[in-house]
């Protein structure tokens, strides 16, 4: 019989913002001397602290696995997280509500057999160090560079650690865990072993939480508890030739591909995606230079694209391929009526800003039948997003003209079942600037 490992992960994670820049820490320890044997750590770009802190699980759980991959029922891992939320969820005791959560807890879950991992919650000031390695991360993410480990000083405040005791040969404690299940299942509480290993007994007294990012603020008062919304993560495509030059490029012109940095926008943001670990589903424009885009994050993601024609750009009329300067030239009487009524039309039978809002208002209403509770990127184009944003605000037409939106930038809108609407990102380009 092979020698059982034993090990011990702590992790952490966090937000300057919540969602705001992220990153987490995770150090695997050795249960019998107390000294660390791997370390982790990275900057994952904006993120709410449920997210870093399930990440930081996962990332502890990979390496404490890497460290010994042929140990299989032999290793076993006790969790020790700051984060009462992530023990108490992985622990099967509080229920995962929230839509983000759910993904990362099955591949926290899936790393290894469920029996082989035991949790436990500690107060922050037992997890210096992976909150240590965390910070780290994130200031690394700020100055634009990666963690090392090798620049990392994340022991030298971490508390003693005391090497835990042996809990007998493999399979003892998960068989007796088992037996106490059943022997206690209308018991309140847990039975302390007194070993490394917990048993589980049943559901908790204690309320469930709430996720931090379950519900915005509505106004000056906290949302109803509607449920978690549908979220609409809204991702403009990547640059095209047309694109650097402010040329008019709608659903009515040649349908450009992406550029070569276009090419890397859309890789950038699909690292950025797969990062953040959030996105469920995907939705694209039907135009090229968006299912380009989001077919660089769905490959990345492992995900499907649906393509909804509502999202397509507004059909420019005449005006496709031309600068603003060139229609001002040719067509200054029309342009003028446009900028100025969002009935009008673009020359030569293009659509109003009236008729695009209308129809990406009835996509933006499947979508969220639909995605109920679930987070989409969706992959449009400038004037379907700014539309979805200023319907969120209830804001004029003429809002419109008062936004500005980058190439391969990220907008989120959430929906919530009482109709209200919470934007919660606009124009974000950070991910562009990130290293690879």
């Amino acid at each position: 019989m092979s020698a059982v490992r034993r090990l011990v992960v702590e992790a952490d994670g966090g937000s300057r913002g919540n969602p705001g820049p992220a990153g987490y820490g995770a150090v695997v320890i050795d249960a019998a001397t107390g000294e660390p044997l791997a370390e982790a750590a990275e900057y994952i770009g904006v993120a709410t602290n449920n997210v870093a802190e399930y990440r930081g699980l996962i990332a502890g759980l990979t390496a404490a696995k890497a460290l010994f991959p042929d140990a299989g029922d032999a290793l076993e891992v006790h969790v020790r997280m700051d984060s009462k939320l992530v023990v108490e969820q992985m622990s099967g005791r509080w229920k995962i509500k929230h839509p983000d959560m759910k993904p990362l807890a099955a591949r926290a879950a899936a790393i290894l057999p469920p029996s082989s991992v035991t949790y436990e919650w500690i107060p922050r000031a037992q997890n210096k160090h992976a909150d240590r390695l965390a910070n780290e991360a994130m200031d690394a993410g700020r100055d634009g560079r990666q963690w090392e480990p090798s620049a990392s000083t994340a022991e030298l405040d971490a508390p003693a650690r005391t090497p835990l005791p042996d809990r007998g040969p493999p399979g003892d404690a998960a068989a007796g865990a088992a037996k106490a299940r059943a022997a206690l299942a209308t018991a309140r509480g847990a039975a302390d072993t007194g070993t490394l290993f917990e048993v589980n007994t049943g559901a908790s007294e204690e309320p469930e939480p709430t996720d931090v990012t379950a519900a915005p603020q509505v106004g000056w008062a906290a949302a109803p508890d509607l449920g978690a919304p549908a979220t609409f993560v809204l991702l403009r495509h990547g640059e095209t030739l047309l694109t650097p030059e402010k040329r008019f490029s709608g659903s009515g012109g040649t349908d450009p591909e992406l550029s070569a940095v276009g090419r890397d926008q859309a890789a950038r943001a699909a690292v950025h995606f797969a990062a953040l670990g959030t996105v469920q589903e995907i939705v694209s424009s039907p135009l090229r230079r968006c299912r380009e885009t989001a077919a660089a994050v769905a490959d990345r993601l492992g995900l499907d694209v649906r393509i909804e024609d509502g999202l397509r750009e507004t059909d420019f009329g005449a005006w496709e391929g031309l600068t603003f300067g060139e229609v001002r030239e040719r067509y200054g009487d029309d342009l003028t009526a446009w900028l100025a009524d969002p009935e009008t039309a673009p020359t030569g039978g293009g659509e109003s800003f009236a008729e695009v809002a209308e129809r990406v208002a009835a996509a933006r209403d499947r979508l969220t039948a639909r995605y109920a509770g679930r987070t989409v990127l969706a992959v449009t184009h400038v004037t379907p997003i700014k539309t979805l944003v200023r319907l969120a605000l209830e804001a004029p037409a003429k809002a419109m003209f008062r936004m500005e939106l980058s190439a391969a930038s990220i907008s989120t809108v959430a929906y919530y079942g009482d109709g209200n609407a919470s934007v919660r990102l606009l124009n974000d380009t950070s991910h562009l600037r990130q290293r690879e």
